[in-house]
């Protein structure tokens, strides 16, 4: 697995893996200022974490502001969730992210959020799933609405279950939203695009009128997202 940073840096020939893990633990620190400027999380709400090998996992710490961690704050984790190093308690919320490392293997970083608006379309029993900008079905096929679960339960873990595979993002009822990809950065990407598009959304809704579009668009739309992907697609009737 290679390290998620801003440029997708990988690692020179001969790094150790003391070394890899050095520049994912700089990467979370990173996205994790990032996503507290765009105030995508307060408190100490949200959570990060990367993949880094076929065995174990970098997170957050729980019970920390994400825009002020340092390096060594964070802590690796096995497959089960157990403490394999570091000082702190991983992420409350760790069992979703293990979860979708688990069933989607070219996954390689989680990242868990409450920006605002999107957040108010999961608390408004809402998916983003309605086709009314391009961009959304080519870049993440639609947002879908998980049902509530409480929060870091295995519950909320088997709700999510249903649309891993086929979405790279999804809204959890009364909750916030999960996004993931490839690298730690596809991940923040992903969590952007799903704020952008529920703020789009909103203005159609308070206009009183979303010029949807057509099933043929939708189905060419995904056609070309396809090409580059292999995930399960989301069929045009989850669009419609």
């Amino acid at each position: 697995m290679k390290p998620t940073g801003l440029q997708k840096r990988s690692p020179k020939r001969g790094r150790s893996d003391s070394g890899t893990q050095w520049i994912y633990r700089h990467d979370l620190v990173f996205f994790g200022q990032l996503l507290h400027r765009r105030h995508y999380i307060s408190g100490v709400d949200g959570n990060l974490s990367v993949r880094l090998d076929s065995t174990r996992v970098l997170t957050t710490p729980t019970g920390m502001s994400k825009g002020f961690m340092k390096p060594a704050d964070m802590v690796v984790v096995d497959l089960d969730g157990e403490r394999v190093s570091g000082t702190h308690k991983p992420s409350s919320e760790l069992e979703m992210h293990l979860t979708i490392y688990k069933l989607r293997p070219d996954v390689g970083a989680v990242i868990h959020a409450h920006p605002c608006t999107a957040t108010g379309f999961a608390s408004s029993g809402l998916g983003l799933t309605e086709a009314v900008c391009s961009e959304l079905v080519l870049t993440l096929g639609g947002v879908p609405l998980a049902e509530y679960a409480l929060p870091g339960s295995a519950e909320l873990s088997e709700s999510l279950r249903p649309f891993i595979r086929s979405h790279d993002a999804i809204l959890m009822e009364n909750h916030g939203v999960v996004a993931y990809g490839a690298t730690l950065m596809q991940a923040y990407l992903n969590m952007e695009s799903v704020e952008h598009s529920a703020m789009i959304m909103l203005v159609t809704k308070i206009l009183g009128r979303a010029n949807t579009l057509s099933e043929k668009e939708v189905g060419r739309l995904l056609a070309r997202r396809s090409k580059d992907r292999s995930l399960v697609q989301p069929s045009v009737a989850e669009m419609m």
